[in-house]
């Protein structure tokens, strides 16, 4: 079934799964609270530790990660643009994660599968930042610290204080894929109103 409304949900963060639970692929959210920026070179070395049963650089538990390599702060910045990484990138190790407790991520693009199953199972959430919007959601940092792998530059786990940062529900916990209703609804909507022309 495909969810289309207007409404924006203003949400805290972390984020509870019972929250989680009522949002809907195709929903409008304001994330504010905290969130950890991390790619593909993070997921890598968290997933060595996850298996080494080592401590982990932030608590996965209710956790929101932001898929993002945030630009060096110009003069008088909090952070540079701030814009989303393909999250199909992450991909391999973001199961393993969901199980240790995460329960939403911000990225763009599809996810897989495997992922997919696994936002299903644990309760979980993908939320969609607008790609080539950096700047936009870079003003939504209010606070920004590196707090783990420093060496990796741009790539290094950040800690984000953000408020009112703009995200739409892509995968919602039951697994609707909005990559998959949303063309779906926009082809029925436009067959039917292609009918009611020929009437």
């Amino acid at each position: 079934m495909t969810h289309t409304t207007d409404r924006a949900e203003h949400i805290r963060l972390p984020l509870a799964r019972e929250t989680a639970a009522g949002l809907a692929a195709g929903d409008t959210v304001y994330l504010s609270g905290i969130i950890y920026t991390a790619r593909d070179a993070a997921h890598r070395r968290i997933a060595e530790l996850i298996q080494q049963g080592s401590g982990l650089p932030f608590p996965l538990k209710e956790a929101c990660i932001y898929y993002a390599g945030p630009a060096p702060a110009p003069p008088g910045k909090i952070i540079g643009s701030a814009g989303p990484t393909t999250s199909g990138r992450m991909d391999l190790w973001t199961p393993a994660l969901l199980r240790q407790g995460l329960v939403a991520m911000i990225g763009k693009g599809g996810r897989s599968a495997a992922v997919i199953e696994a936002i299903r199972e644990t309760g979980a959430v993908y939320f969609g930042a607008i790609g080539g919007a950096g700047a936009l959601l870079a003003s939504c940092v209010k606070e920004s610290e590196v707090i783990a792998f420093a060496d990796l530059g741009p790539e290094a786990v950040r800690k984000l204080r953000v408020e009112a940062f703009p995200v739409t529900v892509l995968v919602d916990s039951r697994g609707t894929n909005l990559y998959e209703t949303g063309p779906a609804a926009y082809l029925a909507f436009r067959a039917a109103r292609q009918g009611g022309e020929t009437q």
